[in-house]
């Protein structure tokens, strides 16, 4: 087990020092950060001032090896286009995204895993083939799409939900979450649904194959013979084996909503990460994007670190052969 944990985390470690040396890249090869800081009708005096007090006079490995020690530390420097410490600006922005993301991965394993239980045991049905056919939309539909309807049917037609913003939050020391408000959850409901869609309908498809798989398999059959109910063979045996690689797909979807919600928060002009990587993107203010870059693969990394611990403890075949195991 220690073996396994030390191999993952050196594996962590090359992933994390890979993506800042990519991060760093973007400093030099995306513009040239003095003449955001300065303009262009700097003196020259006022240039090699600036990029002295900055370092960037240094060589390149000087300058990559201060990058990393700052990365570590969580500090990327000022935004040329706000003018403030980066990582002010993504502790403020943070909460929201987190938000979204939990309240979305909630939505799609409450409801993706009922359905895709549901589909296997009823194949056939009526029920199971519509929801397998609902969920070809859901996979295909492109993220803005889904979003955009929304707006038209709940916002524009119905008037159920806000279209925009957050809403009302509270504050919790430095984190704030819009959860124990009521127009918090007004405002939530709309982008949650956007972004969980796809991995709803993933999981349902996925829970469907796998629960399906599992019924096929010689041990539900001796639990067939031996008498046991049907409720104990679904829930007591196939649904904990179909869950095993259902957990994997979930953990790294998790890490994805996270990533991936730049779309769902532009869309709903949700002040999240994503928005303030989309706007940081328009006016080329590489600080925030070397930030948002290193962050969302931190938070991949420590994701996958968790679920392959969590496979490794859950599942006893990965410890056959290893010192130890039997």
């Amino acid at each position: 087990m220690l073996a396994f944990i030390f191999q993952r985390l050196l594996q962590a470690v090359i992933v994390m020092v890979t993506v800042a040396f990519i991060a760093f890249l973007l400093f030099q090869y995306v513009g040239d950060p003095i003449v955001f800081l300065l303009g262009q009708d700097a003196r020259p005096d006022q240039i090699q001032e600036l990029r002295s007090g900055l370092g960037l006079d240094q060589p390149f490995f000087v300058q990559f090896w201060r990058f990393l020690h700052n990365a570590v530390q969580g500090e990327f420097g000022l935004s040329l286009r706000q003018g403030a410490k980066v990582s002010r600006l993504i502790a403020e922005r943070f909460p929201a995204t987190m938000e979204l993301a939990l309240v979305a991965a909630t939505l799609a394993l409450c409801i993706g895993i009922p359905l895709g239980v549901f589909a296997a045991l009823r194949r056939g049905s009526f029920w199971s083939q519509l929801f397998m056919t609902v969920s070809l939309l859901g996979v295909s539909l492109p993220t803005f799409l889904i979003g955009i309807l929304l707006i038209l049917i709940f916002s524009v037609w119905l008037g159920w939900f806000p279209s925009f913003g957050r809403g009302s939050v509270v504050s919790l020391g430095w984190w704030s979450t819009g959860l124990l408000t009521a127009k918090g959850w007004h405002h939530i409901v709309l982008p949650a649904v956007t972004l969980a869609v796809f991995q709803l309908t993933l999981i349902m498809r996925l829970v469907r194959a796998e629960m399906l798989e599992v019924l096929r398999t010689d041990y539900i059959k001796f639990a067939r013979a031996r008498g046991l109910s049907n409720r104990a063979i679904y829930f007591g045996h196939a649904l904990k084996n179909t869950l095993v690689p259902v957990m994997t797909i979930t953990g790294l979807q998790l890490g994805g909503l996270i990533a991936f919600a730049i779309i769902t928060e532009t869309v709903f002009q949700w002040p999240g990460m994503g928005l303030l990587f989309i706007q940081a993107v328009t006016f080329a203010d590489i600080p925030v994007m070397a930030a948002y870059l290193c962050l969302i693969a931190l938070i991949f990394v420590v994701i996958n670190l968790i679920v392959d611990l969590l496979y490794f403890a859950v599942d006893p075949r990965m410890r056959v052969g290893k010192p130890g195991g039997h």
